[in-house]
């Protein structure tokens, strides 16, 4: 018997507008099994086959017009002349909006006589949740009806909480309203339109669905990204054209909840995240910050609103952490033994990813008194880090999952084989993974920046608390090898340092844990032929028992990991190292055109030109997509303002092999600079 697999999505199409997506073929076609038209979390048609004349069009090119339309072309060479030159074509334009997608087609001929012919699409509604699509385990979710229209020939079709509505037009050359007819036995909706095409002539129709979900605990964002006029210009292009692809996608990913429609955060990613993750959305929006707070200050605040408040195991909620992850229901996994609830906590780093967002945020002007509204919940934050995040009272940040149907892993590799040991066996928990030490310190630091600001006791109780971590890391993290000394990827059950060498490690560059001694060994070991693979920085090395550059977390390449890893070297001042790991990026990049897919194989650039894809990577990924705007900022050298609002600061080229660099829109205290850096010459930064 074949076995569930998870839908291969590196070779399809997609069109998004969350928390809408299409995903065909590079023909427009929906036939594979990640194929389909998905609104909130139900995939609502599973295929879409076009005919003229009875057969499938030959397909000649596809093209990405922006993250929410793509464009089709394809012969009928079945009504054609037969000659060398193809004479009747087909261009499909798809458009994706919050809660519609629609086709606008050109039928064409370039033939001397008219031409009569047929043009049907049927459309195959599906109505399955989107888990148990990501599972493989086929088609045929909840039982759904579809009736005629009785006003404008449309259809309607409704599954469990989600309901649709399919409507087709006709324009110059189809002399005849299109037909929707509705097979009763198989469900499938029919569009047949009567084409007649002139000489040399070309005929307009097109279809469109609209959804509703009554359900959806997250929707579309109101107005414009405040990234709208923001732009990388580089003499390298490639540089330029991964940063337009970027921000194009990350406004596709806005969302809101229902509960809070005016605070934006980010989407995950497509096909399976479009939602709020704790982790991901905050890493979005730090890394998002040259280009202005509004974002970080919505997304801190959504985070806000659903803070814990009470000990729960089977949510894995407590009080004062922030959450992982929202659904409108609660999440079944098919064959993984996975069942979270609709509001999840299982994670161990949010809650300091918070509170360095909140003081990250400030240094780049968010305003005082949205900081000092946050104040509650900095405390509690704070609080949970000292009396639940250290369960054992060790010391240092663990997890462990109580249930035996949550997360095993609650970093942000969170595979259940993400933790292993040198030999590529497994480490038991409670876990105290290295960089979320490197958080806790972080946040600790910033929150006594944050109160002293504000006039709030606390800041010297917080500097001592993270001292005190940072002696304790130092003294039981460092594992010696015969490649050198590095921090081990995190601390088991026994409190002994699990040994493989990570890319966790880069998380931990310049949030002050580190000596500047121990900064610069972890910097030699991340651009070593072990860890970077030419395409970005392997999240395992070649020479750990469980490398395999095809794994999820040992041994790809993440590029928001990798982008971590560039920001913190260039914040700890190691400008070369973090131009050969933004340099890796870059030729990745322009293997995927552009749009970065979650996490690619650990390939080596030296063996190969390209790095394979990871056939299951979601894209466009919020995280993946921001990297791009990391990488830019690491070229330049561009600091946080000193004084919080002031002007930001630039220290220069980082790669003079990139020719000069310029962001434009980079926003303190939301006010527009021009940050710029030629080789040879000293950096500017002017108002705009």
């Amino acid at each position: 018997m074949t076995a569930d697999r998870q839908p291969l999505l590196h070779d399809s199409v997609v069109a998004l507008a969350a928390p809408t997506q299409a995903w065909s073929a590079a023909d427009g076609r929906m036939h594979a099994p990640i194929h389909g038209i998905y609104h909130s979390e139900t995939r609502v048609i599973r295929g879409l086959d076009l005919t003229v004349e009875g057969e499938r069009l030959e397909s000649l090119s596809s093209a990405v017009r922006g993250a929410t339309q793509v464009s089709f072309s394809g012969l009928a060479r079945g009504i054609d002349d037969g000659g060398a030159d193809p004479r009747v074509r087909l261009d499909v334009v798809r458009t994706t909006e919050p809660g519609a997608v629609s086709d606008a087609l050109v039928l064409s001929t370039a033939l001397a006589e008219p031409l009569t012919t047929t043009l049907r699409i049927v459309l195959t509604p599906d109505f399955q949740e989107l888990p148990v699509v990501k599972s493989g385990r086929g088609s045929g979710g909840d039982a759904f009806f579809v009736e005629e229209s009785d006003n404008e020939g449309g259809v309607h079709l409704a599954g469990g909480t989600v309901s649709a509505a399919v409507s087709a037009t006709a324009g110059a050359g189809v002399p005849a309203p299109p037909e929707i007819l509705v097979d009763d036995a198989t469900g499938d909706i029919h569009l047949v339109w009567q084409v007649t095409l002139p000489p040399r002539g070309a005929a307009e129709l097109g279809w469109r669905i609209e959804m509703h979900d009554t359900a959806a605990v997250v929707g579309p964002a109101r107005g414009h990204a405040e990234w709208r006029d923001a732009s990388v210009l580089a003499d390298d292009s490639r540089l330029t054209r991964w940063a337009e692809r970027a921000l194009d996608d990350l406004d596709a990913l806005r969302m809101t909840t229902a509960a809070r429609p005016d605070d934006t955060f980010l989407a995950a990613g497509a096909p399976w995240f479009f939602t709020l993750f704790g982790r991901d959305s905050l890493w979005a929006a730090r890394l998002l910050l040259p280009f202005g707070t509004e974002l970080a200050a919505s997304t801190l605040r959504v985070l806000a609103s659903m803070q814990g408040t009470v000990t729960d195991p089977e949510t894995a909620e407590q009080p004062g952490k922030i959450m992982h992850e929202l659904r409108p229901s609660t999440l079944e996994i098919p064959g993984e033994g996975i069942s979270l609830p609709p509001l999840y906590f299982g994670t161990i780093d949010a809650t300091p990813l918070w509170i360095v967002l909140l003081h990250d945020a400030w240094r780049w002007g968010m305003p005082d008194d949205e900081v000092r509204a946050l104040l509650p919940t900095l405390l509690a934050a704070l609080e949970w880090m000292r009396d639940h995040g250290d369960s054992d009272e060790d010391g240092f940040l663990e997890y462990v999952d109580l249930t035996g149907h949550g997360l095993a892993n609650q970093g942000w590799k969170d595979s259940g084989d993400s933790v292993q040991w040198r030999d590529g066996t497994l480490a038991t928990g409670p876990i105290a993974l290295c960089e979320v030490q490197g958080y806790a310190y972080e946040a600790a630091v910033g929150a006594a920046a944050l109160l002293d600001h504000l006039g709030e006791p606390g800041g010297d109780e917080w500097r001592a608390w993270a001292a005190d971590l940072a002696d304790r890391f130092r003294a039981s993290f460092w594992v010696e090898s015969p490649i050198g000394r590095y921090p081990a990827i995190a601390l088991d059950a026994e409190k002994r340092p699990v040994d493989t060498l990570t890319s966790n490690i880069g998380h931990l560059l310049a949030t002050g844990l580190l000596s500047a001694g121990e900064e610069e060994e972890i910097a030699r070991l991340l651009v070593s032929p072990l860890m970077s693979s030419g395409f970005g920085l392997r999240t395992m090395s070649t020479d750990s028992g469980g490398y395999w550059p095809l794994s999820y977390h040992g041994g790809s390449v993440w590029a928001h990991d990798t982008a971590i890893a560039v920001s913190g070297l260039s914040r700890a001042g190691f400008a070369a190292e973090a131009a050969t790991l933004g340099r890796g990026l870059l030729a990745a990049a322009e293997a995927f055109a552009y749009r970065m897919p979650e996490l690619h194989s650990g390939d080596s650039a030296l063996v190969t030109p390209a790095p394979a894809p990871y056939p299951a990577a979601c894209r466009p990924q919020a995280w993946s997509a921001a990297a791009a705007v990391a990488v830019a900022a690491a070229s330049v050298g561009l600091r946080a303002p000193e004084t919080p609002g002031a002007a930001p600061s630039v220290r220069g080229l980082a790669d003079p092999s990139l020719g000069g660099v310029s962001l434009s829109g980079v926003r303190s205290a939301g006010r527009p600079f021009r940050v710029s850096a030629v080789p040879s010459a000293a950096p500017t930064v002017e108002p705009l």
